[in-house]
């Protein structure tokens, strides 16, 4: 059945930059699965090549960039005609999902969330504010979810946003489904090659600065963490690395006190394999973090907060600790850093995660069946959808002449 699907529009918000974040590298899974089933794949995006993106056109991808506001967008999917077409997060539907309806109505839409913007905002919100802020009372909020509405499926990353959205928003599970990411099983061969205890140094900690939760969590290492492992462990280094640092990230530099920026990882899993310990005391954010991935698929234990870990391992024991108080933060990461016998526990943990929670096979094989489901029963699955029918109704007409004002605007 699948076969009947052969061509795939992805929308991208940018362009996939596996090496930098961890939303390139669950692109890049999306892609390599859809390009298993032997789908041809268009990528298409608004933004800026940064010089660090990958080259799709080496896995047999075409490339295209559209415009906003543009009606040459609509040109794009009347000669593409996809079966399928994904948007790649909220805001690309809302900016492009009017004219994919207008011209391929019979394409099966698919929103992927990446995480969900509001539950990041409402934390950001409330760690800045210091007060609660309930994420329904939030603009990005009704916009978000208006967007999973008009779509025919969504990815969800978490199963804790899973169960947000159907609780507190009431979405129906018929259009939710959720899609960690998809990886290799750890193999025996890969844990023989891992660095040995007594063969790693110092503590590392990793992400891009474009993402506020990876600033403010190195800022956060920097003011009340490091300082309380540094006293007591005086030769160790704290490593930081990621993407688009800025001059305020730079600023943080000291090598006497042993806090070292180094700026974008050439190879992210070598400097996470060759460290002992990944820190990353995030106060805020939403969805998976790669970072944690990273370090247990090179057998580096880890110290986070419940934010960090959220989401990711269910009922598995975390690959290191969890603590949220800077001096019991500290004690764990010191504890690992000295304790061989834990630390060796630790590492160990994080196999059956990977193995268990991600399995590229199964997870690939249950979103496949999905999409092909789906595209057999469409029309009668989006007349159970009546709330995403008012809102295309309503949002497209809204968004549609805004758009075309904005063209002509710019004529």
């Amino acid at each position: 059945m699948s076969n009947s699907i052969s061509q795939v529009l992805i929308i991208g918000k940018v362009w996939p930059e596996p090496d930098s974040s961890a939303a390139g590298s669950r692109m890049m899974q999306l892609i390599h699965v859809f390009l298993e089933q032997q789908w041809k794949v268009t990528f298409a995006s608004a933004a800026t090549k940064s010089g660090y993106e990958i080259d799709l056109k080496e896995l047999g991808i075409e490339e295209k960039s559209i415009r906003l506001n543009h009606s040459s967008f609509d040109d794009l999917v009347k000669e593409l005609q996809p079966d399928i077409v994904i948007y790649d997060r909220f805001t690309s539907e809302e900016q492009f999902g009017w004219r994919v309806r207008a011209h391929c109505s019979d394409a099966l839409q698919i929103l992927d969330t990446e995480d969900l913007h509001s539950l990041r905002q409402a934390r950001y919100l409330a760690w800045k504010t210091g007060a609660p802020t309930e994420i329904q009372e939030l603009d990005i909020a009704k916009r978000e979810i208006a967007s999973i509405y008009r779509c025919d499926l969504s990815l969800i990353i978490s199963p804790y946003e899973m169960e947000l959205l159907k609780t507190t928003f009431n979405v129906d599970e018929s259009l939710l489904v959720y899609l960690p990411f998809m990886l290799n099983k750890i193999q025996e061969k890969m844990v023989n090659d891992w660095q040995p205890y007594h063969k790693r140094d110092h503590f590392v900690s990793i992400g891009n600065f474009l993402h506020e939760p990876n600033w403010s969590a190195v800022l956060y290492l920097k003011e009340k963490v490091w300082p309380l492992i540094k006293a007591r462990l005086p030769k160790t280094e704290l490593h930081i690395y990621g993407a688009y640092s800025s001059q305020k990230v730079e600023q943080l530099h000291n090598e006497d006190e042993g806090f070292h920026i180094k700026g974008r990882a050439k190879n992210a899993g070598k400097v996470v394999g060759a460290s002992k310990v990944l820190l990353s005391p995030l106060q805020f954010g939403a969805g998976l973090k790669g970072k944690f991935i990273e370090a247990m698929q090179v057998g580096t234990p880890s110290v986070t907060t419940q934010i960090g870990a959220e989401g990711m391992h269910t009922d598995f024991p975390w690959p290191g600790a969890i603590e949220e108080h800077p001096k019991d933060f500290a004690d764990a990461a010191i504890e690992l850093y000295g304790n061989e016998e834990k630390w060796k526990a630790a590492q160990l943990a994080g196999i059956p995660i990977i193995n268990r929670l991600y399995n590229k096979e199964k997870l690939s094989t249950s979103l496949i069946q999905r999409i092909v489901e789906l595209r057999s029963n469409l029309s009668c699955k989006r007349k159970q959808n009546f709330i995403g029918q008012m809102l295309q109704y309503h949002t497209a007409a809204s968004t549609k002449y805004m758009g075309k004002w904005i063209e002509e605007k710019n004529k």
